[in-house]
């Protein structure tokens, strides 16, 4: 049920078709991880609490920076110095004090994934490196939740949805991350934002679509984007959509039946 003060906050919601009163008990119901305070983290954090989801998990074990605040704009500048995780859970209080929060001061490896990842029914990825997408992406995998994964840099953002543990209509699994990106990267072929520079808005742009498609898992409206990834070109003002399918090759859901794969986590930041 809704209080009177939470009828008028989520009215916008509550007379669109498509969510009405039971998308938004939906919202309200719902568990979701949000992995990584940062420039993706920040818009799509927002968007969550401002939409009425039930309780959010924040997961990142850095502290807010003065470069950090160009498009991680969660934070402010008297929040440097501060854990993300912390000063991420003050301001959705602030925005919305119907949320739950839970702050997990830690960073997401092989070892904690799957008891992280657990109690939540969705997991948004808003990480900067290729090692925590992997982790994120096998432990959703076992952990049997829905993943929507972005990535940015530079001037260009990508994103998509994973279910990788359910079939397609035609039969076949859904694609894993791991079908759109065999292996990681060696070391140093993808730079750090720190090296190349990214976009703050840019960022802004491709949390909010995170957290879109993160509300689109929860109450079930639209087509989503399960074997759809969307790139975004911020030079070109460009977004196209591809098609991408299961790869028996695979080592999650492959046709040689699923592995309980998972890469290690000792390097990498968890915010971009």
């Amino acid at each position: 049920m809704f209080s009177p003060q939470e009828i008028e906050r989520y009215a916008r919601h509550i007379v669109l078709q498509g969510v009405g009163g039971p998308g938004q008990q939906k919202l309200k119901s719902a568990r979701v991880l949000v992995i990584g305070a940062g420039g993706l983290g920040s818009p799509l954090l927002q968007y969550l609490a401002a939409s009425g989801v039930g309780e959010i998990g924040v997961v990142d074990d850095d502290e807010v920076s003065l470069s950090n605040l160009q498009r991680q704009v969660l934070h402010g500048t008297g929040d440097i110095g501060r854990a993300k995780v912390l000063s991420a859970a003050a301001a959705i209080e602030r925005l919305n004090p119907h949320v739950k929060v839970t702050p997990i001061m830690a960073r997401l490896t092989a070892r904690n994934a799957r008891e992280v990842i657990e109690p939540y029914d969705v997991v948004a990825d808003g990480s900067d490196n290729f090692v925590t997408r992997y982790v994120a992406s096998d432990a959703c995998f076992h952990a049997r939740r829905p993943l929507v994964t972005a990535a940015v840099g530079a001037f260009d953002g990508s994103l998509t949805t994973l279910r990788p543990y359910e079939k397609s209509p035609s039969g076949e699994p859904n694609p894993t991350y791991r079908c759109l990106f065999p292996e990681p990267p060696p070391d140093g072929a993808a730079p750090a934002c720190a090296e190349t520079g990214v976009l703050g808005a840019l960022t802004g742009i491709l949390g909010a679509m995170m957290a879109l498609e993160a509300i689109r898992e929860i109450v079930g409206f639209g087509e989503g984007l399960v074997g759809r990834l969307v790139l975004v070109d911020a030079l070109g003002m460009r977004f196209e959509t591809l098609r991408y399918s299961w790869d028996p090759a695979n080592p999650l859901n492959g046709a040689n039946g699923a592995s309980t794969l998972a890469v290690s986590v000792d390097s990498g930041e968890t915010n971009n």
